[in-house]
């Protein structure tokens, strides 16, 4: 008997051939219960984000989204779901994720180190009173917090998605929603969360903002 065929015999089994050693879907689903009940506790400043993007973005103004790795997937996410739509038609509203263009992305980074790379591209596109949203799980990325302090000398809003708390991004933004876990995927998976929930609450908001403004174009007529 080989030496593979031994260690393979001595691991423990269960009826379907597989170790029963820390299976991965009982424990990631245990660890992502844990981290709901504190979650919902914090996450009704979803509502609040969804109600200020829906005046500020429905009234023109701009939402900058920035991530590093995963948190960019879910920056560029989000961004979609503003320019496109996330279940009822609605207007097109200005997101722009800081991630997606490779040329601006590589250049600033070549030229002034990866530290500018959102920095640079807020200073670029922000405008006093747009929002700038940072998303992070460990809340320590340092181009994420040069991108915070250029948002805040530009008049921007600040807000940040976040893992647990406290970490750096928390404390930097004007606001934060820290998500209760040590496991950065089940960060993520809650940050994927909090940007359909803030989705849906825009999208509640808006309307009557938009009704509102078309009746004054009405009336101006």
């Amino acid at each position: 008997m080989s030496d593979h065929t031994e260690r393979h015999s001595a691991a423990p089994t269960n009826g379907l051939g597989r170790n029963r050693v820390k299976n991965p879907l009982d424990s990631h689903l245990n660890g992502l219960a844990d981290a709901l009940a504190p979650y919902r506790e914090q996450a009704g400043v979803l509502e609040v984000w969804g109600a200020h993007l829906a005046r500020h973005l429905g009234a023109g103004g701009r939402l900058l989204v920035a991530g590093n790795g995963g948190s960019a997937a879910e920056a560029q996410h989000l961004a979609a779901e503003l320019v496109g739509r996330l279940r009822d038609e609605r207007m097109p509203l200005s997101a722009i994720a800081l991630t997606p263009d490779s040329s601006a992305v590589t250049a600033i980074s070549n030229d002034y180190g990866f530290e500018e790379v959102f920095a640079r591209q807020v200073r670029a596109h922000g405008r006093p009173g747009d929002v700038l949203m940072v998303l992070s799980t460990s809340g320590r990325s340092p181009n994420l917090l040069a991108a915070v302090e250029a948002a805040k000398e530009a008049g921007l809003h600040t807000w940040a998605l976040v893992g647990e708390a406290p970490n750096p991004l928390a404390d930097a933004c004007d606001e934060a929603l820290c998500c209760p876990s040590p496991d950065s995927q089940v960060v993520q998976e809650l940050h994927l969360v909090s940007v359909h929930v803030m989705c849906e609450y825009l999208d509640r908001y808006l309307l009557p903002f938009v009704e509102a403004a078309q009746r004054k174009e009405m009336v101006a007529v």
